[in-house]
């Protein structure tokens, strides 16, 4: 069995703040034998002011959450997904990194990825959101090793795209991680049943940490996260669910069954060419 640390946490729009909360958490899961421990997405700093982020955001090499962690990591021999950084980059228009970290229990990084799709929407009630304004997306799927199964990278509104966990489970993936600040009004409606979705259509746990509740802000508009960290099996259960408290959701998983799911029902073994779609 492994188990599993997910942080529940609200983080606001101050990168040293979030990275002592996040560390503490990290600390506790530790505690509680969590084997990986896991944080949600923009883990550093949640604000929906361009100008607040370009203030405080900083390089890979600078950010404090990414080395607070990793000393952290080192510290208690567990095994971290930093679930995402806002970064500064060299792009020549400017826009920042989404990206997730996997940390090794000596405190290196093993893997990093960027968020491939954006979160471009217009969900209803006046709100819209244009993540690619700021944040320009990656094109490289990751699956990371650790010692105690392959990990599938991803990031928040990537679990709308099922062909990028087929991927990933193709590749090689038993867990895939979802880290997330999912918007209220679209978690509520499509969250518990994505994450399901693809933990089924992949026979790979699925593991989602949460922002959630009103974030704390300086500067700009206070935003909203749905919460409810999941943690779903490959058949499909849910064994883990935070609710909208910020806290720490334990799981312990038994990765044969990622096996079993698999030879129930194999169907990343039947891909078959097609033509079309026909217009008819």
């Amino acid at each position: 069995m492994t188990r599993l640390g997910l942080i529940q946490m609200c983080a606001g729009d101050d990168p040293a703040q979030n990275a002592q909360t996040a560390a503490a958490m990290v600390n506790e899961a530790a505690d509680q034998g969590a084997k990986f421990v896991l944080t949600p997405e923009v883990t550093n700093c949640l604000s929906s002011s361009r100008t607040h982020q370009r203030a405080v955001l900083t390089s890979e090499d600078q950010d404090i959450t990414l080395s607070t962690l990793r000393d952290t990591a080192a510290k208690r021999g567990v095994w971290v997904l930093i679930g995402s950084l806002g970064l500064t980059t060299d792009d020549a228009d400017g826009r920042f990194a989404n990206r997730s970290f996997l940390i090794t229990p000596t405190g290196e990084i093993a893997a990093r990825y960027d968020k491939i799709h954006m979160f471009d929407v217009d969900i209803g009630g006046g709100e819209s959101f244009r993540e690619s304004d700021g944040y320009r997306p990656g094109d490289q799927a990751v699956v990371a090793q650790t010692d105690f199964a392959p990990v599938g990278m991803s990031i928040c509104y990537d679990v709308r795209f099922p062909y990028l966990y087929r991927d990933l489970a193709q590749a090689g993936a038993q867990i895939l991680t979802v880290p997330a600040a999912f918007h209220p009004v679209t978690g509520a409606a499509h969250w518990h049943v994505l994450l399901r979705a693809r933990a089924i259509e992949t026979g790979c746990f699925v593991v989602a940490p949460a922002q959630t509740g009103t974030h704390p802000t300086t500067r700009g508009k206070p935003r909203q996260s749905y919460g409810h960290s999941l943690v779903v099996a490959p058949w499909g259960d849910i064994l883990a669910d935070g609710g909208t408290d910020a806290g720490i959701v334990f799981a312990d998983i038994d990765l044969k069954q990622v096996a079993e799911a698999r030879k129930r029902v194999p169907s990343l073994t039947h891909d078959r060419e097609f033509k079309g779609p026909a217009r008819v």
